[in-house]
């Protein structure tokens, strides 16, 4: 194993504690509720909040999941890059409220360079 396919399994061993952690949290009803109120208005219109809950933290968890396990890294990554582009519409809508959402109403431009640093990882994980 040369040092960059070292690199690249440690980034995807910390993304798989990140997005399993993340996802679990999906489950736990207090931030679940929160992440829950952070969907646009329009979007729980269409779909109920709590199941988009629980379908982004399995999504969440599978990812991670599937960040450890070779020959599902590249697939995995992709879908978590794909994730993240969903999920930022929530974010960016928390953004604008930092008085309704609190913690979780991290400040967009913050939020932004976040999303694509994770996405950055990723797609140096599984190049």
């Amino acid at each position: 194993m040369d040092p960059f396919e070292i690199v690249q399994w440690v980034i995807r061993a910390v993304l798989a504690l990140l997005f399993v952690g993340m996802g679990v949290l999906h489950f736990v009803p207090g931030p679940a509720k929160g992440m829950s109120a952070i969907i646009p208005p329009p979007i729980k219109r269409v779909v109920p909040g709590v199941v988009l809950v629980r379908f982004t933290g399995v999504c969440e968890i599978a990812g991670g999941i599937g960040m450890l396990v070779p020959g599902l890294h590249v697939v995995a990554g992709i879908a978590l890059i794909v994730f993240l582009v969903a999920v930022f519409p929530a974010n960016a809508y928390a953004s604008r409220y930092p008085e309704r959402f609190g913690r979780a109403a991290i400040a967009f431009w913050p939020r932004l360079f976040g999303q694509v640093a994770l996405i950055a990882l990723i797609v140096i994980a599984i190049v």
